[in-house]
């Protein structure tokens, strides 16, 4: 298996029962790095959840655990992030913000981070 880049996480929880929190102990038990962004600050095994628009060099995957309306005051700090991918998680898909990306050279995923884990795909 190849080793992939680094994973940003919008939307990450410390909230066992959210999918972003499976998805980032998934990444990291997968052995993938990974930054979280969060509305409340926290830590996940490893991981700090912060509130801040980090700057980030060499991510690879945007995953998406936030809804479309929370994504708008994201949308310039993902694209200025230029990752490889953008993966929408059910829920948060947006037709908007995945225009952007493919005007950005950034491929829009409508998957899920942890199916795509489990299957071998990510």
């Amino acid at each position: 298996m190849e080793m992939k880049g680094k994973t940003l996480i919008l939307g990450a929880s410390e909230n066992p029962s959210r999918y972003s929190y499976l998805a980032l102990k998934k990444l990291r038990a997968s052995g993938i790095p990974v930054v979280a962004i969060g509305k409340k600050e926290g830590k996940v095994e490893d991981v700090e959840i912060t509130k801040q628009k980090l700057s980030l060099e060499g991510i690879d995957t945007v995953t998406l655990y936030l809804n479309p309306q929370h994504q708008k005051e994201y949308y310039e700090y993902i694209i200025s992030l230029k990752p490889k991918r953008i993966i929408f998680n059910p829920g948060t898909e947006n037709p908007e913000l995945e225009k952007l990306a493919r005007e950005n050279n950034i491929q829009p995923l409508e998957a899920c981070t942890l199916v795509m884990l489990s299957t071998g795909q990510y």
